[in-house]
């Protein structure tokens, strides 16, 4: 046995352990605004400060402010015993412009909750459907995808379809299928007011959800939102058939692209966004695919298995999978139309 590759091995192990408490602990400061508050005071906080701004124990909040400088998320100024956050982290944690990266620690924690059910579907292969998780998963994704899908939709990725944004913009009609809290279709809803919106989704309480925040964001009557399985929503005649981060949960993803193209406008266009990912294993072994795979091991393989077919594509599937899927369902033309680091957008047409 190598012993520098075992102490190697034994300190990764070690800070993933640290990085795992310390992902709920993430949850615990911006459940109790400790991240906020720090963020509004550049010059820093004692712990006793911090507790008495956020209504927290001292000594709690004393032993949160250790983890976090010692996961660098703090700094502390061991001369005035204060703490801060630099700039960067503060966008990233407390800015309601930022990335808000607390989402994706929501996601993270809800996923140790589901663990004995993904455990026993390791042993039935029967799977874990997406309204089996606790709902934290739900509020963590929303707030997690938001700000890509901000920045990213009407920006650059419509644009990148043929034709689609003038049609948008004269009046189309949209569905958004796999909705979840409909984050997506009242974005679109907001950008182009001509156009009408539905979105679909086999999770009622997402489906709520998404009603909601579609009446705050005064867009009832042109952007709602309807139960219904990504295979047999209602409608003809769509302009736009959008998915987003959701074809590779689906388990029957190629059923749902037949019925996609019978639901469309006979010059439609069907926008799917999914994860980045390479066509191999090996071209994803990098941080981005780290996350992806886990993620997929325990939300999104579980969740196609739950369903019929139960094709389970995996988070990262890759182009060459996604563009089977999508013409097996009797589309003529496909293609990548623009990529993030995280995402690939492709457009698939009559």
């Amino acid at each position: 046995m190598d012993e520098e590759k075992l102490g190697n091995f034994m300190n990764r192990a070690l800070n993933e352990a640290a990085a795992t408490y310390h992902a709920a602990l993430v949850v615990v400061g911006d459940k109790l605004g400790l991240y906020k508050t720090l963020a509004k005071h550049p010059q820093g906080l004692t712990s006793t400060e911090l507790a008495r701004e956020t209504d927290t124990a001292e000594r709690n909040v004393r032993e949160w402010l250790a983890s976090q400088t010692v996961g660098e998320y703090v700094i502390h100024d061991p001369e005035t015993d204060r703490y801060s956050m630099s700039d960067e982290a503060a966008f990233a944690l407390a800015d309601p412009n930022g990335p808000d990266l607390a989402g994706l620690f929501y996601v993270a924690s809800s996923v140790h909750r589901s663990e004995e059910k993904v455990t026993e579907a390791f042993k039935t292969g029967k799977g874990v459907g997406w309204g089996e998780h606790d709902p934290m998963m739900f509020c963590g994704v929303e707030r997690f995808f938001r700000p890509g899908y901000a920045a990213n939709l009407v920006q650059a990725w419509i644009p990148a379809l043929e034709g689609v944004e003038e049609k948008l913009l004269r009046g189309a009609t949209v569905a958004d299928v796999g909705c979840g809290h409909g984050i997506t279709t009242i974005i679109m809803g907001q950008a182009f007011p001509k156009s009408s919106f539905i979105g679909f989704d086999f999770h009622a309480p997402s489906v709520d959800r998404a009603n909601r925040l579609a009446a705050e964001a005064g867009l009832e009557g042109r952007v709602k939102f309807e139960v219904a399985s990504a295979k047999d929503f209602p409608g003809s005649g769509y302009d736009l058939v959008a998915c987003f981060d959701c074809l590779h949960d689906m388990g029957d993803p190629q059923g749902t692209s037949s019925h996609v193209l019978s639901t469309m406008d006979s010059d439609g266009s069907w926008l799917i966004v999914e994860p980045f990912a390479n066509d191999t294993l090996e071209e994803n072994l990098n941080t981005v695919g780290r996350l992806y795979y886990s993620a997929s091991t325990m939300i999104c393989t579980p969740a196609s298995l739950s369903q019929e077919v139960g094709l389970a594509l995996g988070a990262q599937a890759g182009e060459k999978r996604i563009r089977e899927v999508v013409k097996g369902g009797g589309f003529s033309q496909f293609r990548r139309a623009a990529e993030t680091p995280f995402n690939l957008i492709y457009e698939a047409k009559p």
